[in-house]
């Protein structure tokens, strides 16, 4: 199984954007040097989050590493041109010598949309188009494409014949469907034979089982082969050299940013308690000890039969020191302990095996 990290670069009083984008770098050469295999940075167009174009920190990164594979966590595919998506990602591809990914949503805040000039009722209508010219540029060099959505609303113009470069290094670039718990949304992923980024942030993971049942059943009916189509699971996560260590690190920011988020969303706020429950054995946040973190990992494993898990640590106002020491952890502890595992698992269900 496939581990990494992802991040929103959140911004805490007293670091400048400057030290963030340091700091930024240096967590991503550190998960290839711990031997993680994935990085992703998220898009967000407010000050408390640092990126708001993945693509430029994720070719810094590549820069700099060499190994690692380079994901936009997510694109916020609803408000940007699908052309310049692609022909960014596929530079970074060439860059990195084909380590590119897009991680497309639909966005979890809104403010894409009037600095763009979008219109929110058309969230999913644009998501929708824009997925599509996107995979349609992905797998053709010269595209003819229409929409249904007028200019007026923000519709793209029309193509015709047009040739999209430069083109990546893989073929084809891989285009993962980030979703958050919206049934239609996994529907659509699975009817075309996308992978899946399932964002767990709350409640219990058992609950988001029907959607991976619903996403599979789909993908199947669509033709696809379900069980090969990849699958991975993002949750908030922070390992410590024991419990108390990690929660004395991270509870307090996590609170903070989950609280600041939930005061604009209507959510109730949360305390010490709700934290102690999305971080016990079946909540949905993977922070703990080394062992606990694994715990947490494989036992959504045993749940969803994913292929990739990505962990979300640098949260609010975490230490980037104490960030640095949680990657370490993952890298050398956890993971070599989920992978361990997750091999024998498949040894076992294997036909070989029989």
């Amino acid at each position: 199984m496939e581990l990494g990290l992802a991040t929103f670069a959140d911004l805490s009083s007293g670091v400048s954007p400057e030290q963030r984008m340091r700091d930024l770098l240096e967590e991503a050469e550190l998960a290839e040097q711990v031997g993680l295999d994935v990085f992703a940075i998220g898009e967000h167009h407010r000050p408390d989050f640092l990126i708001s174009s993945p693509v430029v920190a994720l070719a810094a990164i590549a820069a700099r590493t060499e190994r690692i594979r380079l994901s936009s966590a997510v694109t916020v595919l609803s408000s940007d041109d699908p052309v310049r998506v692609f022909q960014q990602f596929a530079e970074l591809d060439l860059l990195s010598g084909g380590r590119a990914e897009i991680m497309a949503g639909r966005g979890s805040f809104i403010e894409s949309f009037p600095l763009f000039g979008y219109d929110l009722d058309d969230y999913d209508e644009l998501y929708a188009e824009h997925l599509d010219l996107l995979l349609a540029i992905r797998d053709q060099e010269r595209v003819t494409w229409s929409g249904r959505l007028p200019r007026e609303r923000g519709g793209r113009a029309p193509l015709h014949e047009a040739g999209v470069y430069p083109r990546p290094v893989q073929d084809p670039l891989p285009i993962w469907v980030a979703v958050g718990g919206t049934p239609q949304s996994v529907v659509r992923a699975g009817l075309l034979g996308l992978p899946l980024t399932l964002a767990i942030i709350g409640g219990q993971p058992e609950r988001f089982a029907p959607l991976v049942a619903l996403y599979r059943q789909a993908a199947a009916e669509a033709g696809h082969d379900a069980a090969a189509l990849p699958l991975a699971i993002n949750t908030h996560a922070f390992v410590g050299e024991t419990s108390q260590a990690a929660d004395s690190a991270f509870a307090s920011s996590y609170l903070a940013m989950m609280n600041r988020i939930g005061r604009e969303r209507g959510w109730p706020p949360s305390g010490r308690e709700e934290y102690q429950a999305l971080r016990s054995p079946r909540g949905a946040v993977a922070a703990g000890s080394p062992e606990q973190v694994a715990e947490k990992i494989l036992f959504e494993h045993e749940l969803f039969g994913n292929s990739r898990y990505v962990g979300q640590m640098s949260v609010g106002a975490v230490a980037h020191a104490d960030v640095m020491r949680s990657i370490e952890l993952f890298g050398t502890q956890v993971a070599p302990v989920v992978r361990d595992e997750v091999a024998r698992r498949q040894a076992v269900t294997s036909p070989l095996s029989v």
